[in-house]
This record gives structure tokens, sequence and C-alpha cells, in this order.
């Protein structure tokens, strides 16, 4: 997925897709990382470690993205947000830094889905000649081998 530029805590780099032709550099300032003790995997440690990380975006109020582009992540992650905001929780590894490192590339990814363009509408079009040609003749050799099935007369 996407690399951060200077590691977890630093600024996050998305970079270009469809929609985001130059990619987008997330100020660090602009993400929030709370973390908490997670229920998963950690051994004896995992009582004592705060390993889950819960990463906050704003993206109504980012200055990496241009106006249209926040309207179409705003459009797209409607349903997601908690009071403006996106939130990624990572607690799937033993180490904070490695659930930091994922759900970094997780926002990177819903962030790279929400901003890219609809695909163009499809243009209708006519069937060729020939393929109708062939989908008729199809068509009759089937009805041919069906027609074969019947039963055997005795002659």
């Amino acid at each position: 997925m996407a690399v951060p530029s200077s590691g977890p805590g630093g600024d996050l780099r998305v970079p270009p897709a469809s929609g985001l032709p130059r990619g987008a550099d997330i100020p660090a300032a602009e993400l929030v990382e709370r973390f908490s003790r997670s229920s998963g995997p950690g051994g004896q440690s995992v009582n004592t470690t705060d390993s889950r990380v819960e990463l906050r975006f704003a993206p109504g109020t980012s200055v990496a993205f241009t106006e249209p582009q926040r309207r179409r992540i705003l459009r797209f992650l409607e349903h997601d947000l908690v009071d403006g905001f996106v939130v990624v929780v990572a607690s799937e590894h033993r180490s904070q830094h490695r659930n930091r490192v994922a759900a970094r590339d997780r926002l990177v990814a819903l962030l790279r889905a929400a901003v890219a363009l609809p695909p163009p509408p499809r243009r209708a079009s006519r069937p060729t000649v020939s393929s109708q040609r062939r989908r008729v003749d199809e068509k009759r050799q089937r009805g041919r081998t069906k027609a074969l099935r019947g039963r055997v007369s005795d002659e």
C-alpha cells in the first residue's frame, strides 16, 4: 500500500490515483492518534501495552485536498463520518508501531477510493452484423442438438 513519508507520527503521503493526479500530503497536525489496550494477541504483555491504534482525520477541514476532492471524499464517506472525522482502528498486530502503520495504510486506501473519479458512463452500442449472425447460427445449432435428443424410432 502506501508508505508514510516519515513513518508513524509524521506527515501522511497519499500516492497519486484517479482523481488525485499529484497525490497529497496530509500534515501530521491533521491526524489524531489514540492508543488503548488491544483485545487481540499479545501474550503476557496484552494487558499492559496500549497497542490498539485509533486514527482520526477530518477530511472536511483538511488543507491537503482541493475543494472538489473534499466534496467527493465527504460524499463517499458521509455514512462513516463520526462528528466530521473518519475513524480507522487497527489492533491486529502485537506492536503499536505495526498497528500505527496498518491504520495509516487503511486511511490512505479509504481516501484513494473516496477521491477517485466516477467511471465514464457507458455508451450504448449496437451489436455488429457478424455477431448477430453468429448468435443466430449458434442458436440454430443448439436447436438441432436438442432435437436429436428425442426418442429413437424403430425404422
